[in-house]
């Protein structure tokens, strides 16, 4: 369970004025219980004055004093005190109501004859007791202990002729002041010092539920990569086993194959969707805004989804603002790598929950937005279900029940839309289905490059001979295997380095015509090995550099001198696509865009 923690924080200014305030209502009942006993001793004291009448309004206003004292007592035990400037009003409207009953303690005092200086005593005690009990809050100190001390101080030095107790109500007011300052100082430390403490305490506790936030995370990655990598691994080990011969198993068919390339590549996106996630939990995930045409870009999504929507008897159709055809100009800026990837996802999803009906993907012009509409005639979700579908490792139990995936789709998309400028908002019904919906900023005035076709980069690349000379640095058996068959497949020749201090040696004294360098490598990381090679004077100084990488490690490549960005894991056409734009290069002047 996460750590609580007090959502209604205060700035440091509010929390010392209700240290002030607390510490005052503590002192409350005392004074309510100091000026009930105090009123026996009043009562005697006046009976033995001249202005009989006078007295009765003492007690009167004194009993409406005690009245209003106790009502302000019960109302700081409700919610409404909770309100710290209203509650100070109401602390210094009881302090100076109980500072007027002194002097007025005093002005009955001095027309009560034989009982006057008693009576002052009274009035002087009763100043006292109002400087003490209004201590804890500076402002409420201020005005009722001086207020209060005025009653008595003017009685006593009223008029001519000796004035026998003026001494003593002067000192002993002067003394109450003094004492409530220091009083009020040292309870203004203390609580500097607690709201110091409150706040390391809530920085603590901030801290600790991010570390079990975490923990948390860790732990359904942990769950989530376990069952899909069991899932996946089992059901391609078979198959290859199969082929292998083992176990005297019959060739595979190619339906066990297609089975097996489709758990494969699940698994892959599963691995991708996690690494992006946990990548963008840490706030290191980042995006490149580039001017791009979302029309073409939606397009061919659609064109690579209609055979699994026709495989599952789906309509499947693509619908075009007439405001967003035929323009030479406007496009959307954006990440065109991300924003493939969130369509592709809502895509993916729409036609793997849709079980029968349509699926329609709208482009619309919203003013200075595009937005990409997904809708489906899937099972819809009710609006907690849509919350929990856009929370990390969250799957609905209702709907996914025999679907792979590891529930980061939508989540990761909606992170990709915030940084990208844009938003991904959704809407469902059950039994209906769902439409989501990403904007993201579209500039009228930008330009943007039309996309070399596949097939010309498979035939002949412009300004390039149809079989390149590539140099691939990657220290991962594997991965240099995969690369060297599809650019094999691809009709060009293949030059295999290990690691990057043997790829900068093999450039310096051979000629090719593209270098292609793994980002992590023993003996010379890929963005060492490019500064290198654009620094010597070798017969590669100016070739087209391609950067393959699976982390962060575009912007170090960029900046050391590669031109192209090519992200792990690699498939057929990432690669046709970053050989077309090394063919497009300039070879005297570099530039950087990513494939």
């Amino acid at each position: 369970m996460l750590a609580e923690r007090r959502q209604d924080e205060t700035p440091i200014g509010s929390a010392q004025l209700a240290k002030a305030l607390d510490a005052q209502a503590a002192l409350l009942p005392y004074a309510l219980g100091v000026f009930a006993v105090s009123l026996p001793l009043f009562v005697w004291v006046g009976s033995f004055a001249a202005n009989s009448l006078w007295m009765t309004a003492s007690f009167a206003i004194f009993a409406i004093n005690w009245g209003a004292f106790y009502a302000a007592v019960n109302w700081l035990r409700d919610d409404a005190s909770q309100d710290l400037a209203r509650r100070a009003r109401i602390h210094l409207l009881c302090g100076v109501l109980w500072a007027l009953a002194v002097v007025q303690i005093a002005a009955f005092a001095h027309g009560a004859g034989a009982a006057r200086e008693s009576l002052l005593l009274l009035a002087t005690g009763g100043a006292v007791l109002c400087a003490f009990f209004s201590a804890p809050y500076l402002p409420s100190l201020l005005i009722v202990a001086p207020l209060a001390a005025a009653g008595p101080l003017i009685a006593q030095f009223w008029g001519e002729g000796p004035h026998p107790g003026g001494d003593l109500t002067w000192g002993a007011t002067a003394l109450a002041l003094a004492l409530a300052l220091i009083h009020n100082r040292m309870l203004r430390r203390q609580h500097d010092l607690a709201v110091a403490h409150e706040q390391l305490v809530q920085e603590r506790l901030r801290v600790l539920e991010s570390a079990e936030r975490t923990a948390q995370s860790k732990s359904d990655i942990v769950a989530t990569l376990s069952h899909e990598i069991r899932n996946g691994l089992t059901g391609v080990t078979h198959v290859l086993a199969a082929a292998a011969g083992r176990g005297g198993r019959a060739a595979p068919s190619r339906e066990q194959l297609n089975a097996a390339l489709d758990a494969a590549q699940d698994l892959i996106g599963v691995l991708n969707a996690t690494l992006d996630s946990e990548t963008a939990e840490s706030g290191r995930l980042s995006v490149e805004a580039q001017p791009f045409d979302p029309v073409r870009l939606v397009q061919d999504l659609v064109l690579l989804d209609k055979p699994h929507a026709a495989a599952k008897g789906l309509e499947l159709s693509v619908h075009i603002d007439p405001l967003l055809r035929g323009r030479d100009r406007g496009a959307t800026v954006a990440d065109g790598l991300r924003t493939r990837q969130i369509i592709a996802n809502l895509l993916g999803n729409a036609v793997k929950y849709t079980v029968r009906g349509r699926i329609e993907v709208r482009v619309e012009l919203r003013g200075d937005h595009v937005a990409v509409e997904v809708a489906d005639t899937g099972p819809g979700l009710s609006p907690d279900e849509m919350t929990q579908a856009f929370e990390p490792f969250r799957r609905i139990e209702r709907t996914g029940a025999g679907i792979n995936g590891a529930g980061l789709g939508l989540s990761l998309s909606r992170q990709l839309a915030r940084l990208m400028g844009g938003a991904l908002d959704a809407r469902s019904a059950v039994g209906v289905g769902s439409c989501f919906t990403l904007t993201l900023p579209f500039d009228p005035l930008a330009e943007w490059e039309p996309e070399v076709e596949l097939d010309a980069v498979v035939a002949e690349p412009p300004g390039a001979p149809r079989s390149l000379r590539v140099l691939i640095a990657e220290d991962d058996a594997l991965n240099a295997a995969m690369l060297r068959a599809i650019l094999e497949q691809l009709g060009h020749q293949v030059v295999h380095a290990q690691n990057g201090r043997r790829a900068v040696d093999l450039a310096n004294i051979a000629e090719f015509d593209l270098l292609m360098l793994d980002g992590r490598m023993p003996m010379l990381d890929g963005p060492d090995a490019v500064a290198l090679l654009r620094q010597a004077e070798g017969p590669n100084r100016h070739a087209a550099i391609v950067a393959v990488v699976d982390g962060e490690e575009a912007s170090e490549f960029l900046e050391a001198g590669a031109d192209i960005v090519l992200r792990k894991p690699v498939s057929v056409a990432a690669v046709a696509r970053a050989l077309a734009d090394a063919a497009a290069l300039d070879r005297n002047t570099p530039r950087s865009q990513a494939a």
